[in-house]
């Protein structure tokens, strides 16, 4: 039996701002909306456009700040260019780390927070 992942789901307390954030900072496309009045929720579907995975972002109308707790860490994606990217996170005015090795090496991460204080991992390729 095989499994296959297709999509991550992020709660949001601003449906627009998580919006910009991952189309503008991070080239997601918007590929599908559901809206449910009835049950008072939004659901956002973006893609990468490079994979079949889908970052599904859910709005409960009138919800605030979620509290993340401290089981869940980041998301992860990879760039061709790193310091393009982080020069390009840190001039748009997001929390951005500096950038970094784990293995002593020349840097090749750091992360970039969204409006929600999710955090995204940007590796280098």
């Amino acid at each position: 039996m095989k499994f296959e992942t297709v999509h991550t789901c992020l709660r949001v307390a601003d449906l627009a701002a998580s919006i910009a954030f991952y189309t503008e900072a991070l080239g997601y496309t918007e590929v599908r909306r559901v809206d449910n009045p009835d049950k008072e929720f939004t659901l956002v579907f973006l893609s990468d456009g490079m994979s079949d995975h889908q970052l599904e972002l859910t709005y409960n109308y009138g919800h605030g700040a979620y509290d993340l707790g401290d089981g869940f860490s980041h998301i992860a994606m990879v760039t061709d260019d790193l310091e393009a990217a982080h020069a390009r996170h840190q001039a748009m005015g997001y929390r951005v780390s500096e950038m970094y090795s784990v293995h002593g090496q020349k840097p090749n991460i750091y992360f970039i927070t969204d409006p929600d204080g999710y955090d995204v991992e940007i590796i280098r390729r």
